[in-house]
């Protein structure tokens, strides 16, 4: 719980610092993508607080590129 709490102080921390300039620049493009990755990261920390197995994103490149991969080595060998 304590690990929670620290990750909602912090978040709560840098919306207090970054949120005002955004604002008075008038960006409203990078207030939504300023608000949604401090929304994903909060929750990836929250989730790792409660111990979530959280996917690694090199596994999914590789699930992705792991054919083509395949692919040149037989045409190369």
């Amino acid at each position: 719980m304590l690990a929670i709490t620290g990750i909602l102080i912090i978040s709560s921390t840098i919306i207090l610092i970054e949120f005002p300039y955004l604002h008075s620049s008038n960006n409203l493009k990078e207030i939504w993508v300023f608000s949604i990755l401090l929304l994903f990261a909060t929750g990836l920390g929250i989730a790792m607080a409660f111990q979530v197995k959280v996917p690694n994103p090199i596994d999914g490149i590789s699930f992705i590129y792991r054919p083509v991969s395949d692919v040149i080595l037989r045409i190369f060998t």
